[in-house]
């Protein structure tokens, strides 16, 4: 039984790292599709979506048979709350590159936002696939030194949020409102996803530490 109870611990730890890879896969399809106007690309985004939810909808399944027939304990336990907090805020990690890819389907065959804010965006978009791709290797390594990599670029992600806000109020009259509105909902998209990986990244810190208060581990909103 105990074996058994150690690969069902296994498996939940292996599954979590195959849904952050589908978000990573996502992410990366996105935010080309984004800076490209791809639509064929966004297509893909939007119909691979349903795949991660069922996949962390299954995820979850699998952590609450353990819960409910194992009673795990001390880091075995931690293991599986980890992982059922971890998977709901890669499933909105997934959300939010559906949201990237529906607003380029929206504005196709034009780009989603004006030329002078691309270079903003292709940062958000260069930071964000690098979130997913250290995610996923601090969710498969549990090396917490990645765990600060990911807050440091989402630190950079919130300053070209921040600033995307200054330019379209700033700039736009009122005849640009859908652009406005646009590069507005797209930047809080890459801005919620780099924070949703950094809720993600204080979840590992708590199964290393058993801790959950001192990393301030609030899940992200939207």
């Amino acid at each position: 039984m105990r074996e058994v109870f150690h690969q069902s611990l296994e498996e939940v730890q292996s599954r979590l790292v195959e849904i952050a890879e589908m978000v990573t896969v996502a992410i990366e399809k996105a935010t080309k599709a984004f800076s490209t106007s791809d639509v064929a690309l966004a297509e893909e985004v939007i119909a691979g979506d349903d795949l991660i939810d069922e996949r962390s909808v299954s995820l979850d399944e699998l952590a609450i048979e353990i819960l409910a027939m194992q009673q795990p304990v001390a880091r075995d336990l931690r293991i599986v709350v980890t992982a059922l907090r971890a998977s709901a805020s890669l499933e909105r990690m997934g959300d939010l590159a559906e949201h990237i890819a529906q607003l380029t389907r929206l504005r196709y065959p034009e780009r989603v936002i004006p030329a002078d804010l691309m270079p903003t965006f292709a940062r958000m978009g260069e930071l964000d696939v690098d979130v997913a791709r250290q995610l996923t290797e601090l969710l498969r390594t549990e090396d917490l030194v990645i765990a600060e990599s990911i807050r440091n670029a989402d630190d950079e992600v919130d300053e070209l949020h921040a600033s995307v806000f200054d330019k379209v109020l700033g700039a736009r009259t009122s005849e640009d409102v859908t652009a406005v509105v646009d590069a507005t909902l797209a930047s809080r998209y890459h801005e919620r996803f780099a924070d949703h990986a950094v809720g993600v990244a204080k979840k590992m810190i708590y199964l290393a530490t058993g801790d959950w208060t001192s990393h301030g581990d609030e899940d992200p909103e939207g």
